[in-house]
């Protein structure tokens, strides 16, 4: 269980984390909600270990993580199969592969370069990149942004599917959202 006591953060001066302390649900999903500039993506840098406390302690956090962040963080100049196969061991299934991208409407897509996707397409191919890593702790930072209506509706049902039963903290402004995860609700 990934557990945070007392987190505490800074920026020049500034709190942006005070005193911040959670058990999160083995196995289920935690949506962290709250004002833009609250702190929701400094948390989760924080239990990733991407960034340290000014103070508290955050345990069990030494588990195989993946993460999708804010922005996309692919690799543009390498095609969306060759970005998948970053995250995954020996020589992947390509068939296996092609039917996961037409799964969130990438059908097609496996040997464009990242660079010539929408915005939308690429957000869903390191949504799939995340999804498709061997982990225990998913982190979500507002993984469904910039998705229309119906796009976002069949990739929320895709993601609830692959993450039954793992551990996924989940930033969103949606309720719709965390409801449909049947998330856990922490307001900062």
């Amino acid at each position: 269980m990934l557990i945070a006591k007392d987190l505490c953060k800074s920026y020049g001066g500034v709190p942006v984390i005070d005193s911040f302390s959670h058990g999160f649900t083995e196995g289920g999903v935690t949506a962290v909600m709250g004002a833009s500039g609250c702190g929701k993506t400094t948390l989760l840098s924080l239990l990733m270990g991407i960034i340290n406390p000014d103070s508290g302690e955050i345990a069990g956090n030494d588990v195989r993580i993946s993460a999708v962040f804010q922005e996309d963080r692919l690799c543009a100049n390498l095609t969306v199969l060759a970005n998948l196969k970053l995250v995954l061991p020996g020589k992947p299934d390509r068939a296996m592969l092609e039917r996961e991208l037409a799964a969130i409407g990438l059908d097609g897509c496996a040997d464009k370069p990242v660079h010539t996707l929408s915005g939308g397409m690429k957000r869903r191919t390191a949504l799939l990149r995340a999804l498709l890593a061997e982990y225990d702790l998913l982190f979500l930072d507002e993984p469904f942004k910039g998705l229309d209506d119906d796009t976002k509706q069949s990739v929320m049902s895709f993601t609830k599917e692959k993450t039954a039963g793992k551990t996924v903290i989940l930033v969103t402004h949606s309720r719709e959202e965390a409801e449909f995860f049947a998330a856990e609700t922490i307001m900062l």
